[in-house]
């Protein structure tokens, strides 16, 4: 899979491609409780914690298997995460967090239009997915801003943190 080119962008948030120089602002964003609580972030994220994570992004990208972009203001200050995940042919599932000085201003949501608009008109996917922790209200409603439909509630969907958890479902269909 190949990154956006050029990069995403509404004019208010930028996605890009995540570097070394990122590692600080990663870091600092996942010491609020609120990313690992709701996330497969680790509960004491450290700075190797954040530096191996970047490492990882660019051979799931080779394989086609991820796109992890971090979301940044026009001048470069990350907001957030946002990944597409190939969960298997023809089904993307898109996970988000947002940095705490960053939220109640429809960061996730305009990041989740701008990749998965970009995602069902460039890549082979019939459908897209957002999955949330039902009382992570406010990322189902990330979800439904961004025209995401929801499907209801799925038992036991995912495993975080060595528990089976249930999860929402909301999803996007391509056409």
């Amino acid at each position: 899979m190949q990154a956006p080119e050029p990069p995403l962008s509404d004019g208010v948030v930028h996605l890009r491609l995540w570097g070394p120089a990122d590692v600080p602002a990663i870091v600092a964003a996942c010491q609020d409780p609120e990313i690992p609580r709701w996330t497969r972030v680790p509960d004491a994220f450290t700075e190797k914690d954040a530096t191996e994570w970047v490492a990882t992004h660019e051979p799931k990208m080779r394989a086609g298997e991820e796109l992890s972009l971090a979301v940044v203001a026009p001048a470069g200050e990350v907001l957030g995460a946002i990944a597409l995940h190939i969960r298997h042919q023809g089904v993307g599932e898109i996970g988000y967090w947002v940095a705490p000085w960053a939220r109640r201003r429809r960061v996730a949501t305009r990041a989740l239009v701008l990749l998965s608009s970009w995602a069902l008109a460039t890549l082979p996917l019939s459908r897209l997915q957002v999955t949330a922790d039902p009382g992570n209200l406010a990322s189902q409603g990330v979800a439904e801003r961004a025209g995401f439909r929801r499907e209801g509630l799925v038992p036991a969907y995912a495993e975080i943190k060595g528990r089976r958890v249930d999860r929402i479902m909301y999803s996007q269909l391509a056409g």
